[in-house]
Parts: structure tokens; C-alpha cells; sequence
């Protein structure tokens, strides 16, 4: 009995301490639970901050998370072409250690166009608005949501954001014609890419000496791509848009052929000015309407003066100052130099906005042209040996329909009026690296021929050369500018409405004789005709025999007309007709008219 009663002490013992390590286990283990949850938590909270930090934000890092999770990632695109496609994402997400984009799969992810391995050929899109240039192209790895828990915890970027590359960011020319203007459009192009989106450029480059024209774009601070891995090693974007339009460009630099203008230029001096005006009012500046407050730029609307574009280091006009005498005396204008090394971008353009004449050396100051009025006139001036034929983005820029320009140019035919630096390294015009031979046919040459972008020592040789001005010569140019601006303003501008449809075409056939007939075509003007006050108006029909591969074409003043030459007997005659208005501004076609004589 006393045996068992030592044996039931011993078995509650160790129930006891059976219970107390369980309890105590338990405890342990809820506390790991507990840290464990605390070190996420923890971490999470952490993220968050980096979020918050990375956009000044506030979000929901835990749902960010899950929704990256569950969803992966979404991208709907536009376009067939890679040259032309632009990609919405959702979570889209960047490797800072790999350099890479990450597309991550789910059950719910969307990826349209789903191209396969032709996403590789050569890339999903243009990351820039240089056409199918191969150090711009966009593309993403693939990982499943699964790789998440395998990854560094992601920093989320709650903004929509804007993704694309700069294509040369210390050029004023390129920072305009292939970022500022295509981005500005590319916003208008979706509502949520406003004035709250936020840039990321992903090229690699610094800020860059424009840096502040890019941030007109968007009240928040653009991101650079350097700066990323200072904030984690995995950044998602919950929204953002990857690309640029290139509906503005209007150039192209020689990569594949001789630069000049693009062969389909799709846009007119109307958007650009749409673009300087929106540019200009985020700069504080309006066209002449702060009138005698001191500057060069806010004189009154009607008096004329002449804006003298200075360069300082390189391609120098060695008479500048005698140069500016003789305007001023010639023209009885007020001369005004301006100098991107010396003033503030919006003080020049505030200059130049309400000027009669732009005179400047070729260079990427002269993009600032698209800031002229209406009527002004834009003379531009080249070095020795260079055609001013064959490098024209500017002539290309001031020509566009709408921009209301007047382009000049004047070239130096005296080579004793120019100086060289055959010396200087050979990104700026030095050729001491190069053949003794060849060297002396670039010193030979009198002009430099045709060639691809970008590192053409000739080129490069004359283009850097300074030039001592033939002040008789250029002046006959700008006489000739203010003549062609004058009379321009004196002029009503001519309507740049396109003519609509012309209405209720019919054709009337008459068999005269065995080998002659006639054919009467009658239609009604457009409809939008009568709300335009349109002097000049003509029709334009086109009429091909059926089965012939030519037709015969004729301009037309009334609205009916009687043909009869090359009309023969029973014969089916397709028909055409169209609007012209001012000889240039041309209307659609009707549908085709079948006429049987």
C-alpha cells in the first residue's frame, strides 16, 4: 500500500513535469511565433517606410504585398510594332543587383500581347522615341510569385509612373525633339499619367545640365535609375506606363541612313506650339503682355528686334560684336544676345518668345526656336564645308505646317574665314589621331560628303570650327527675312481646315457616235465648306477605266463637269472626286463612281 502510494506520488511528479515542460514549450514556441511575426512585421514596416521614403506617399505596404502575391503582374499594350508600343503594367517590378525588369506569373496575371519568344525580336518596345535603336530597347525577365519568398522583400512605388529613357540628356536639341515633347504627348495620352505621375528615367545617366525642363513635366521629383539601389533590391511600381509616342519626332540622325527628316512626319507646328505655350506657363513667362517691365522679351506687341544666339566655346562667330553693330544699324532694330552658358533658360526664352529674327550659329540652342511668335524668322548660320541641305532639324522644325516660320540659312563659302583646331580631341573636330593622308584630305576638303551618325572625323572637323562672319553677305540673307516676315504679317493667315467629303456624286453617260461618248460628273460641295470663309476652292477628279492600272486626273473649278476626250463607248469608268482648298489642303475621296458609257 505504502509502495503504491510512493508510485502515485512519483507518477503525479512526473505528469507534473510532463505538463511544465509542454507549458513551457508552449510558451517558447508562441514567443518564436510571436518574434517571428514581429521580425516581419518589423521588416514590413521597414518596406513601408522605403516606400514612403522612395515616393513620399503613404500605402498599404501588407496589401501591396498580397495583391504582388496573388496577382502577379499585368501588362496591356498598344501597337502591333515594337517601334510604336507602349505597355501599361500592374506591379511591374526592378532588380537593382541584376538590372533587370521582372514580370512575375500568377493565375491572374495578363500579358497582352502574349508574343513568346518573338517578344525577343528584337524587344518588347522603344524605351525612347529614337526608332528601333538597339541601346534602347525594353524588355523583362520572367519569375513566378512563388520566386517572391526566395527574393529580397520588394519596395513598392505607389505613384503611376512614367517610365522611359532620356536619349541624350546634355543636348538641348535632343532633350526637346526626343524626351520633352514625346513625354508631354505620350501624357495627354492617359488620364492618370498627369501632372501627379511620377518620371522614371532608366537610360543610366545623371541629371544632366537640363534636369529642371524635365521636372515641368510632373510636380514630383523624377527618379533617376543610379538612385534606385539606395532605397532596396527589388522595386515594384503598383502602376506605371512604359515608353514614349513618336508621333512629335520629326528627325532622324543618321543611324541607318544620312540624317534629315523623318519620311513621315505626323506632326504639325500646331501641337508644337501647344507644347511651348504649356512650357511657357509653367515657366512663369506669357507672350508680350508684361509691356515695358524691363526685360528684352516684354516690349510692346508691334516693335521688332533681332535675338543673336551666342555660343561660347565652341563653333564661334569671331565678329560677334561687329556682327550685332551692323544688324542694329542695318535694320534700326534692337539687337539682343542671348547665351545658354551665361543665363537662365527661362530669361532667354522669355527673349526669344517675342522676337522678329533668330540669328545663330547651327547647334542645339537653335531648338529654342519653337518658342518663336508667329511670322518670326529664323536664319541659321554654318561653318565652312557644311551643307546646310544636309543637316536640316531645324529648317525641318520651322517648315512644319503651323509653325508659321521663315527659315534662312547662310553659309560661309570662304575658307580664310575660318578657323580650325585640328588639335583638340576628336569629339570636338581634333584629327591630330588620324592618317597623316587622311588628314590632309579633310584640311583639302571643301565639303563634307554624306555620311552616317555619329563620330564622321571630317564632320566632326568642320563642324567645330570657329567662323570670322561675312557681315555684307549675311546681311542680303536677313534683308530678305525681314522682307518675307513683313509681308507675312501684313498677310491674312490662310485657313489649315481640311475640306470633308463632297457630297451625292452621280455621273451621267451619252454614246455620240461609234467611238465617242461623254461622261457628266455633278456633286455638292462639302459639307463644312460653308463654315469656312475659303476663296480658293477647286475639285480634283481622278477617272480610270476599269481593268487599267492609270487614270486620268483633272482640276476642276465648278461643281459639274463634261468629259469627253479619251471617253470611249461602252466602257466602265471608275470615278474619284475630291476638295482643294488653297491648292494645298486636301479632302477625302467620295466612294468611287462605277459609270458605264
Amino acid at each position: 500500500m505504502h509502495a503504491q502510494a510512493v508510485g502515485c506520488k512519483m507518477s503525479l511528479g512526473l505528469l507534473f513535469n510532463g505538463l511544465l515542460v509542454s507549458v513551457v514549450a508552449a510558451l517558447l514556441w508562441e514567443y518564436s511565433r510571436l518574434r517571428e511575426h514581429a521580425i516581419v512585421l518589423e521588416e514590413e514596416l521597414h518596406m513601408t517606410q522605403s516606400s514612403e521614403e522612395l515616393t513620399h506617399a503613404q500605402m498599404d505596404y501588407h496589401l501591396a504585398l498580397q495583391a504582388l502575391g496573388e496577382d502577379g503582374t499585368r501588362m496591356v499594350c498598344t501597337s502591333k510594332m515594337h517601334t510604336d508600343r507602349i505597355c501599361r503594367f500592374d506591379y511591374l517590378c526592378y532588380c537593382t543587383e541584376g538590372d533587370e525588369f521582372v514580370f512575375f506569373h500568377s493565375n491572374a496575371s495578363i500579358m497582352l500581347p502574349n508574343l513568346g519568344f518573338r517578344r525577343f525580336q528584337p524587344a518588347l518596345l522603344d524605351m525612347s522615341s529614337v526608332e528601333d535603336h538597339n541601346t534602347q530597347y525594353f524588355n523583362f525577365l520572367e519569375l513566378p510569385t512563388a520566386a517572391l519568398k526566395f527574393l529580397p522583400k520588394p519596395v513598392f512605388v505607389p505613384d503611376v509612373t512614367f517610365i522611359f529613357n532620356r536619349f541624350n540628356p546634355d543636348n538641348l536639341m535632343h532633350v526637346f525633339h526626343d524626351d520633352l515633347l514625346p513625354a508631354f504627348y505620350t501624357m495627354k495620352l492617359y488620364s492618370d499619367l498627369d501632372e501627379r505621375a511620377r518620371l522614371m528615367f532608366m537610360e543610366g545617366w545623371g541629371e544632366g545640365p537640363h534636369f529642371d525642363l524635365y521636372r515641368l513635366l510632373s510636380n514630383k521629383q523624377p527618379l533617376l535609375k543610379e538612385k534606385l539601389k539606395d532605397f532596396g533590391k527589388l522595386i515594384c511600381f503598383t502602376k506605371s506606363y512604359v515608353g514614349l509616342s513618336k508621333m512629335t519626332t520629326w528627325y532622324q540622325y543618321g543611324f541607318v541612313q544620312p540624317q534629315g527628316p523623318k519620311a513621315n512626319i505626323l506632326v504639325s507646328g500646331n501641337e508644337i506650339r501647344q507644347f511651348s505655350k504649356a512650357f511657357m506657363l509653367k515657366m512663369n513667362i506669357t507672350r508680350m503682355e508684361e509691356a515695358h517691365s524691363g526685360h528684352p522679351g516684354d516690349e510692346s506687341d508691334t516693335e521688332e528686334y533681332i535675338v543673336v544666339f551666342s555660343r561660347l566655346t565652341t563653333r564661334l562667330m569671331l565678329n560677334e560684336a561687329e556682327l550685332i553693330v551692323a544688324l542694329a544699324q542695318e535694320f534700326r532694330m534692337k539687337v539682343f544676345k542671348v547665351s545658354l552658358e551665361e543665363q537662365s533658360f527661362a530669361s532667354i526664352v522669355r527673349v526669344i518668345s517675342g522676337a522678329s529674327v533668330l540669328v545663330s550659329m547651327h547647334g542645339a540652342q537653335l531648338i529654342t526656336s519653337l518658342f518663336l511668335p508667329r511670322g518670326a524668322a529664323v536664319l541659321e548660320l554654318f561653318p565652312f564645308a557644311i551643307n546646310p541641305e544636309q543637316y536640316a532639324p531645324y529648317k525641318t522644325l520651322a517648315t512644319l505646317p503651323g509653325m508659321d516660320l521663315h527659315y534662312f540659312s547662310w553659309r560661309n563659302s570662304k575658307k580664310e574665314n575660318t578657323v580650325t583646331h585640328p588639335d583638340r580631341p576628336r569629339e570636338q573636330g581634333g584629327i591630330a589621331h588620324l592618317e597623316k593622308e587622311e588628314r590632309q584630305r579633310i584640311l583639302a576638303s571643301s565639303e563634307v560628303q554624306r555620311h552616317l551618325c555619329c563620330d564622321n572625323p571630317e564632320w566632326l572637323f568642320r563642324i567645330y570650327q570657329d567662323t570670322l562672319i561675312d557681315i555684307p553677305s549675311l546681311l542680303d540673307v536677313v534683308r530678305k527675312a525681314v522682307k518675307t516676315m513683313r509681308n507675312f504679317n501684313k498677310s491674312k493667315p490662310a485657313s489649315k481646315i481640311h475640306p470633308g467629303r463632297v457630297r451625292e456624286a452621280h455621273c451621267q453617260t451619252s454614246v455620240q457616235a461609234t467611238d465617242k461618248a461623254q461622261l457628266v460628273i455633278s456633286w455638292k460641295s462639302p459639307w463644312n465648306l460653308k463654315y469656312l470663309k475659303v476663296k480658293d476652292v477647286k475639285y480634283e477628279v481622278w477617272i480610270q477605266e476599269q481593268g487599267e492600272n492609270t487614270y486620268m486626273p483633272y482640276i476642276i473649278q465648278g461643281q459639274n463637269y463634261t468629259f469627253s476626250e479619251n471617253i470611249k463607248p461602252f466602257i466602265t469608268y471608275l470615278v474619284w472626286v475630291r476638295c482643294i482648298f488653297n491648292n494645298n489642303l486636301l479632302g477625302p475621296f467620295q466612294d468611287v463612281l462605277v459609270c458605264r458609257t
